[in-house]
Parts: C-alpha cells; sequence; structure tokens
C-alpha cells in the first residue's frame, strides 16, 4: 500500500526557514550546539520520518539596503553554518533516519561533492541524500570569489553536465570491486573501477573517484526547481522533489506533468517522490492549534519578509517605496528565484508593488491553512496524498524543536491509524524508506540521452 513520505526541513542556522521562529518563547537558542541537533534527530527518528533535510544558502543575508546589521540584530539567519557537518552529529546518534544537505553547483566542483556525499553515504550506512541548488543572489557569488550569479537559464545547463559528472564518478566502482584478499595481495579489481575522464562545456572532471560504492549505490538526489527550467532539471534528475503548492487543484495538475515529464525522459515515474511544503500547526484540537497560530503571528515582523525577498529574488527592496511600482524591465531582470517572481506575475498585476510582492508570497504562517488537531491535519495531508497532489510532505517547523514535537505527538499516530503512514522503519537505508530501487550503474544515462 503506498505510504505517506515525511521530510523534515532543517537548517544548521539560529532559526527555521521563518525568521520569526527564533523569538518563538520555547524555541531553544543553542542552536549552534550538536546537543540542540541530536535532539531533534531523536525526535524525527522516533517520528519515523524518512529524511531530515537541510537547506542552506552561502551567504549571510544582505542585499536588503546593502547592509547586514539589520540581519544581525533581527535574528534573520545570520547564523549559517555547514550542514553536512551538523547532520553528521544527528547520524551519530540515529540508526534509521536519512539525511540530505545542500552542495551548489555554481561554486563547488564535481569530485568534491561527490567525494563529500558518497564518504556521508558510507558513514551513515545508506541513509544520505544530496540536495542540488544553482545559488540564486549575487551575495553568495561574492563570498565565493565572483562578481555576481550566473544567468538562470546558464546555471541550469551548468548543473546538467554537473550532475553527469557526479554521478558518473558515482558510478565508477562496481559493487563488488573490493575484495581485500590478503593472501593473494588483491584488494580491488582493477577492471571494476574506472576513471571519469569527463569533459563538457562548463565541467571537466578526470577521476578516478575514491570513494566505493554504498549500501544503496549513491546517495539520493533532491532538487527543488520550481521554474521552467528548474522543473525540466527536476524531471531529468530528482528522485526526491521538493515543492510549493497554493492548492490541491494545482497541486493535481503539477504533480502529475512532472510524473509525466520525468517519464518521458525514460524514467520510472513511480521513482521519483514529490513532497509540497506544509508549515503544520497542531495540538490536542483545533482550538489550541489556531491560539498557537495567532500568537506566533505576533512574532513576525515586515523586516523578515523584505529582507529574505531581497535574497531570494537578488533584489534590494530598500531602494523602491512600499506603495512604489515595479517596471516591466525591473521585473523582467530579477535574476532570482524565478518561480517566486513568476507567482507575482501570474496573477495579473502588469505593475506589481513592493507591498503586492509581500502580500502575494507571504506563504507559511501568514496565511497557512495548516493548522488543526490531529484528525483536522490528518484529513487535509489524506486528501492531498489521495488525489494525488503529492507522495508525502516537507514539514516546516514553525520553531525547533516544538514544531516536530507535537507533529510526533498528535498527528503521526493519527496517520499511522489510518493505514497512511509507516508504524516502523521496513528497511535501513534512505532508498528502503522512500521505496526507491537501489541504482544500476549508468542508469542515469537514459535520462540524459533522452534530454538531448
Amino acid at each position: 500500500m503506498r505510504q505517506i513520505n515525511l521530510v523534515a526541513f532543517l537548517q544548521a542556522q539560529n532559526c527555521t526557514t521563518l525568521p520569526a521562529s527564533w523569538r518563538h518563547p520555547e524555541a531553544r537558542t543553542d542552536t549552534y550546539s550538536p546537543e540542540y541537533y541530536q535532539h531533534i534527530a531523536r525526535v524525527l527518528e522516533a517520528g519515523k520520518f524518512d529524511i531530515g533535510f537541510f537547506d542552506d544558502r552561502l551567504a549571510m543575508p544582505d542585499m536588503y539596503s546593502g547592509d547586514h546589521a539589520h540581519t544581525v540584530q533581527n535574528g534573520i539567519r545570520c547564523v549559517k553554518m555547514d550542514p553536512v557537518t551538523c547532520l553528521m552529529t544527528m547520524a551519530g546518534v540515529t540508526e534509521k533516519l536519512g539525511f540530505g544537505a545542500t552542495y551548489s553547483t555554481s561554486y563547488y566542483e564535481p569530485f568534491h561533492v561527490a567525494r563529500v556525499f558518497q564518504t556521508v553515504d558510507l558513514m551513515t550506512r545508506g541513509r544520505a541524500a544530496w540536495n542540488v541548488v544553482t545559488s540564486v543572489n549575487d551575495n553568495e557569488a561574492r563570498n565565493m570569489g565572483r562578481d555576481g550569479v550566473i544567468e538562470h537559464d546558464t546555471r541550469y545547463d551548468r548543473a546538467d553536465e554537473f550532475l553527469e559528472a557526479v554521478l558518473g564518478h558515482w558510478d565508477s566502482w562496481d559493487d563488488d570491486a573490493i575484495v581485500a584478499d590478503k593472501v593473494n595481495n588483491l584488494y580491488a579489481h582493477p577492471d571494476k573501477v574506472r576513471r571519469l575522464d569527463y569533459e563538457g562545456k562548463f565541467i571537466k572532471s578526470r577521476g578516478p573517484f575514491t570513494v566505493p560504492r554504498s549500501p544503496q549505490g549513491h546517495p539520493v538526489v533532491i532538487q527543488a526547481g520550481q521554474s521552467g527550467r528548474g522543473k525540466q532539471f527536476a524531471a531529468r534528475w530528482g528522485e526526491l522533489i521538493f515543492v510549493v503548492y497554493p492548492d490541491i487543484e494545482s497541486g493535481k495538475q503539477r504533480y502529475a506533468e512532472l510524473k509525466a515529464s520525468a517519464a518521458a525522459l525514460g524514467r520510472d515515474p513511480d521513482h521519483m517522490k514529490i513532497t509540497t511544503l506544509a508549515y503544520i500547526m497542531t495540538g490536542e484540537s483545533q482550538a489550541e492549534a489556531e491560539d498557537k497560530k495567532a500568537a506566533y503571528d505576533k512574532l513576525t515582523t515586515d523586516i523578515d519578509q523584505l529582507s529574505l525577498l531581497s535574497e531570494a529574488l537578488n533584489f534590494d527592496f530598500a531602494a523602491k517605496g512600499l506603495d512604489e511600482a515595479f517596471s516591466e524591465e525591473e521585473i523582467a531582470g530579477i535574476q532570482g528565484m524565478h518561480a517566486l517572481r513568476d507567482r507575482v506575475t501570474s496573477t495579473g498585476i502588469k505593475n506589481p508593488t513592493v507591498r503586492d510582492f509581500m502580500r502575494i508570497t507571504r506563504r507559511g504562517l501568514l496565511n497557512t491553512k495548516w493548522i488543526g488537531g490531529p484528525k483536522e491535519i490528518a484529513d487535509m495531508m489524506e486528501e492531498w496524498f489521495t488525489a494525488p497532489a503529492c507522495d508525502g510532505f516537507v514539514i516546516g517547523p514553525t520553531h525547533q524543536p516544538g514544531s516536530f514535537e507535537d507533529f510526533v505527538k498528535y498527528v503521526v499516530p493519527e496517520l499511522q491509524k489510518r493505514g497512511i503512514y509507516r508504524k516502523d522503519y521496513s528497511g535501513t537505508t534512505l532508498r528502503d524508506h522512500l521505496g526507491l530501487s537501489k541504482p544500476a550503474i549508468g542508469a542515469w544515462k537514459t535520462s540524459a540521452d533522452a534530454a538531448e
């Protein structure tokens, strides 16, 4: 029977994706301690989550007004640590929970990314995933020694080659390459370890690769592209997809379209798991959940949203008044997250103002429908899952660790009672949890050939 997949949305920073989260009276403030992440890991594994996943940015938000002072003062993601290091502290206190982290194709090299994540996969016995991003703003570029971000579609063209190189490295060792025969002095079969010698328009990487295959073959590939070009990339490469669907009807349509796009590239659409973001507020009852929502709303500020809009869209929103309209040229020139920009332009407003951007993109807690007791939340999740509009959910926390503790305490038992969510892990690897088969060596080349 089809089962819901659950992903925990994590950050190696001082707050969740929602900047106001650190102001919550129950939020822990030791967010740069191993104990903090280890506690969250234990909660997630008790709730039988598939994976805890770390988003990442390579810069402190300072696009707004060209200064980081507001970021530090207001705690807007001002602490940002390496996610792989943080997840390894969590892996050490768990046995089954999967772990994913974000590394950019714009600022790292394929050999390095392949080695880091394949090593994590071995050290966790097959529980690793890599979230592929292309990076969206100039601040990240400057931190990494560049003058500015690469043009949107070109970033994805480069990322296609990056994936070919990474997967080529991951496939360069056969499963049975290592024999460690001390008597005959044969550690591994030379003919079962190949050199890549990859050379494309943007990427070169030679090999031979230095990390053998893991129990699940190689890490799961996560992707979250929402623009037109991003969706093409996701259809070709993504095994676990993160999406933000505003309502169930559009979710059903986009879910079917993305699955069909994967099938057109020769992929099995059942081997692509699509999970939609949900900021869930729950408690013993609907009334308790609504009280939590009302209390949280008092913590949010306009500067939080303006700062993060500036980062996401790579445009300084301090340069315009709240009711000043954008010209068509300014809208077209935005090189950040096109999906976020397009959410505003798709409303039919020809010249949106800053206030329009804030109103339309204000997702999550400020207009979330994911508020209720165990039954109400489970009803909504089951409706989305059976429609189908998704294969599972990315659970976004309002504060940590309380949001995850509430979800595991109240909602998970209700989902289990309905038979749409596991009561225990049935395997040991992340692919086992997600229902993804171990990839055959070279299997990715089918979609690569179809895309050409």
